[in-house]
């Protein structure tokens, strides 16, 4: 990135507690062209002590707290230094089985949450457009005196829940019971807008929406095929691990439409076109089957359909792609080429694949290239799926979705009785929470909600037009950034026309000062991870226990205590923590985890104590580096973090399991086969496996999900105590509160998921058959008729637009095509990072990535500032940034920026000192309308705009 200084105040590391200067840090953390900025090779005695914000002497005592960095979700170590309860000292975790000693740009600086000099400090109210001062009792008793009179008017789902990938496993199951205790499902996060589309399109592909392999496992790949995804940046400790497997021999094949910092590393680079990632899929796939490159056996006995594959993949020859593509068909030829003779090999993707209205499709074929090489279950192999918070796969797992429950179980009276049963309560007192009214024939509790890709169409749209009682109303913004949604001008616009906002967060957030309004606002200040304690899950699945790193300071509280006391001023607190023992400071965060292990069944996040878990954090160094299996110690043969599933309760010991799919071991041992999750035949034909087995098994074939009735039959009810038997009976594995069922499964060595084939057809969606479909906003004209959009459709709530957009031209007038990604120097929304003074001195200006021969033809020169306009009539204003590294025709940005809007600085609406050291545009206001049918993810990697000379 080019460095200019822009901000206000001038960021001084001395008088700032820094530690050391912009320039050491660049030099020391190792920032070159490749944009991997790590500690790896930061040695103790090289790293200079950061210096607390308050004088604390040398000689007092250190306690070093173990925790995870919440940069991203790789969950690298951090060694945090207190002293007199002082965040005084980070220093890498050398000995931590993922990062070994090593930080990203982000990672090396979070110790400056502990810090606080933009945190918000008190509760605040916005009255007459100043903020005020509130007492915690006086700010809970408001909101929640507004959420009872909007529930007596419009009932519970006109309050809508915005939850977080920052909460901890323990917060967000405790956020998504808040909401059903409410009574609503209008509950989401930001996983919706960044991975949706991969647990949609993986789950209904071959069973568990989430990463196969884990990140240390890819160093055994033969090849690596990169697509949508630009780990140097997103995620550097992440690109460490692609990295050592490069050294060891594999093949680097990137597929992207910008030449990123990941690029540079590759074998081969494939410029693709922004939204063609299913017909580059299909060409690899051509040239597989043509030169019948694809695994036969594994194809009969382990996948279904994909005879069906092969038909489509017909009309994507050569020629055909590369028209679509932009890759040339030497390329193309070259890619399918390495990519099936060094196997096995791994898939990876990020945002760039499933930030589109077919990105479900997208997760899809990608799935569907790696079962047609036989790279599933394998070492080395697998799908490699990126996420891009600490705890995004934990947030989604634990249920913070408008879709699902906990565990990802349906919506179905069913789902909501087993979970009644976990919490102790009577099915009926949970359901008479809810609007018992019936919306488009459906009723709330079982329907879904409102994602939060949309919230602010809840608000905006015509009532009428909505399937539930009245519009939102009055939404919290929970650990969760509103400039990370497309349409910013209608986010603005909902805002306002809410009746209340309610911004529960470190930091102000967008939602407290990109409206235009004057009352109604209230921050309460939630502490940072560092100032509590409970459990993360890392993109590979690891669970990880965080140690508590200092109090909260000045008066913020934990997530979890924010619940509690919501729930008392709600009227049911004895309900909400039934199960839950109380602290002096709130509910105990050991007996949430407890709680939601008698739940957890469909993935395994049963057998994951916080006993087993807390240990694991205390002996990093007793886990392998290669295959994180501990060597020695209480936790010999367990897996680091107990990726789940890690089946049954927590006394069977189950290790965790590493790698999905993988028949080689036995199911007590991390092994498994394909989950049966979808019927055992479709149109007559067997859905389960074809005389493959995961080792040890005595069913010797393919078989469906276990059951009490399937025990019986198959003579192993008596292996049931009597105890497991009254609480088994007329049950199935997922609904078995004593674990008996999956116990009993494993002892004969049986998945108890069952043993089917992975699916290439999905008949419940859209497109059974991934099939290109254009953007909305298509540059490409002259293929809109051939791969047109979806007609216009109802998506659970909401009305929702493809055809009646598709079918304008807007090339005329916006003929760039527009996409945008991430920064190494910040993350999501940047508000966190962009508070962050080491981080903001790393990069300070939002810019638009243009290349030469565009810029030329408008009299654009490098560092200009320049209006960019997206197709729907979004203005921001930005620098730009002359570089070949985006194809002519393409622009991109960044989409961490926020602060002004539209030419708007907004600096003056934060509550005082609260400000980001860096405002920008927003990426966001530009980008515009797309939604997946599925999963509601927006589109944010192919629109429109054109760019002008400021």
């Amino acid at each position: 990135m080019k460095l200019t200084r822009k901000v206000a105040t001038k960021v001084d590391p001395q008088n700032h507690d820094e530690g050391m200067g912009r320039r050491q840090f660049l030099k020391s953390a190792g920032i070159t062209a490749t944009g991997v900025a790590t500690a790896a090779a930061f040695a103790p005695s090289m790293m200079r002590k950061s210096q607390a914000s308050e004088y604390v002497s040398h000689d007092v005592p250190t306690q070093v707290k173990r925790s995870i960095c919440s940069a991203c979700a790789v969950g690298c170590g951090i060694y945090a230094e207190v002293q007199n309860g002082v965040w005084t000292g980070q220093e890498p975790a050398f000995d931590h089985p993922i990062s070994k000693g090593s930080h990203c740009a982000k990672g090396a600086a979070e110790r400056e949450h502990g810090q606080g000099k933009r945190r918000v400090r008190y509760p605040l109210k916005l009255v007459d457009g100043k903020w005020q001062k509130l007492s915690w009792e006086q700010a809970l008793s408001e909101v929640t005196d507004k959420m009872k009179l909007i529930r007596k008017q419009s009932g519970p789902d006109s309050i809508y829940f915005m939850g977080s990938a920052k909460f901890s496993n323990e917060s967000a199951y405790l956020y998504r019971k808040l909401a059903a205790m409410w009574g609503t499902n209008n509950v989401d996060h930001s996983a919706r807008i960044c991975h949706s589309t991969t647990v949609a399109g993986v789950a209904n592909t071959w069973g568990y929406g989430a990463q196969t392999n884990s990140l240390n496992d890819m160093h055994n790949a033969k090849s690596i095929l990169l697509i949508g995804s630009n780990p140097a940046e997103a995620h550097p400790i992440a690109m460490k691990h692609i990295l050592i497997a490069k050294e060891r021999g594999a093949k680097i094949v990137v597929a992207d439409p910008r030449f990123t910092r990941t690029a540079v590393h590759a074998d081969l680079y494939c410029p693709l076109r922004p939204g063609t990632d299913i017909p580059f899929i299909y060409g690899l796939l051509w040239h597989i089957f043509d030169n019948n490159w694809q695994d036969d056996e594994f194809i009969k006995t382990r996948v279904f359909a994909m005879e069906d594959i092969r038909e489509e993949v017909k009309n994507y020859d050569p020629d055909t792609v590369s028209d679509i593509t932009g890759v040339d068909k030497k390329t193309l030829f070259e890619a399918a080429k390495t990519i099936s003779e060094n196997r096995p090999g791994g898939i990876t993707w990020c945002m760039g694949g499933t930030q589109h209205h077919i990105g479900n499709s997208n997760t899809r074929v990608y799935c569907i290239l790696q079962l047609a090489l036989g790279n599933l279950g394998v070492s080395g192999g697998g799908a490699n799926i990126l996420r891009g918070h600490d705890n995004v796969q934990g947030a989604t797992d634990l249920g913070v979705l408008f879709d699902t429950l906990p565990g990802y179980y349906g919506l179905t009276t069913g789902s909501w009785q087993h979970w009644s049963r976990v919490w102790g309560l009577d099915y009926e007192w949970v359901k008479g929470n809810f609007d018992q009214g019936e919306y488009l024939g459906r009723q709330p509790m079982t329907s879904p909600g409102i994602p939060c890709s949309r919230w602010h169409d809840g608000v905006l749209e015509e009532k009428k037009n909505i399937a539930q009682a009245d519009n939102i109303r009055l939404a919290f913004f929970w650990g969760q950034s509103v400039n990370t949604e497309t349409r910013q001008n209608e986010v603005r616009e909902a805002l306002d026309k809410l009746e209340t906002i309610v911004v529960v967060d470190p930091y102000p957030t967008m939602a407290s000062v990109l409206h235009n309004r004057k009352d109604g606002v209230y921050i309460l200040p939630a502490c940072t991870c560092y100032e509590s304690y409970g459990s993360v899950t890392n993109t590979s699945r690891s669970i990880q226990w965080r140690e508590k790193v200092i109090e909260p300071i000045f008066e913020s509280k934990p997530d979890t205590e924010i619940m509690y006391l919501l729930s008392k001023h709600l009227g049911f607190d004895k309900q909400f923590t039934k199960n839950i023992a109380k602290t002096d400071t709130g509910i105990l965060i050991e007996d949430i985890t407890r709680e939601y292990n008698k739940g957890m069944w469909t993935i395994g996040m049963s057998g994951q104590s916080p006993e087993r878990l807390k240990y694991h954090t205390m002996h990093w160094g007793e886990f392998s580096y290669d295959d994180l299996v501990a060597s020695s110690g209480e936790a010999k043969g367990e897996v680091y973090g107990l990726p789940w599933p890690c089946w049954g309760t927590p006394d069977i010991g189950h290790p965790g399991s590493t790698i999905l799919y993988n028949t080689n071991l036995h199911v007590k041992d991390g092994g498994s086969n394909f989950r049966a999750r979808f019927g055992v035949e479709y149109q007559g034909k067997s859905l389960l496996a074809d005389g493959t087995y995961s080792k040890g098994s005595e069913i010797k074939d393919g078989y469906p999900e276990f059951s009490a009735d399937m025990l019986k039959q198959l003579g192993w009810w008596d292996d049931l105590t009597e105890q497991e038997q009254q609480q088994a009976e007329g049950r199935n594995w997922k609904t078995d509160l004593s674990g008996g069922i999956i116990r009993v499964a494993l002892e004969h060595g049986c998945s108890p998921y069952g043993n089917a084939k992975a699916r290439c057809k999905v008949w419940t969606f859209p497109d059974p058959v991934p099939i290109h479909r254009e953007p909305l906003y298509a540059p490409r004209r002259d293929l809109v008729a051939k791969y047109p959009t979806y007609e216009d459709m109802r998506v659970h709530r909401l009305p929702t637009l493809y055809r009646s957009i598709q079918e304008q031209d807007f090339t005329d007038k916006y003929p760039l095509q527009l996409s945008s990604g991430r920064l190494v120097e910040y993350e999501g929304g940047g508000e966190e990072t962009r508070t962050n003074a080491w981080l903001a001195e790393l990069q300070q200006e939002m810019f638009v990535e243009i290349h030469p021969t565009d810029a030329a033809a408008r009299n654009i020169n490098n560092w200009d500032d320049v209006w960019l306009e997206g197709a729907e009539g979004g203005r921001i204003k930005i620098k730009a940034m002359v570089t070949p590294r985006v194809r002519e025709g393409l622009a991109w940005m960044p989409f961490h920026f926020a602060g002004i809007m539209s030419g708007e600085n907004l600096i003056d609406k934060y509550p005082d000192g609260t400000a980001p050291y860096v405002l920008g545009e927003s990426a966001n206001t530009a980008l515009t309308y797309g939604y997946d049918p599925v999963t509601q993810m927006q589109e944010t990697k192919c629109s429109l705009c054109q760019i002008e000379k400021a």
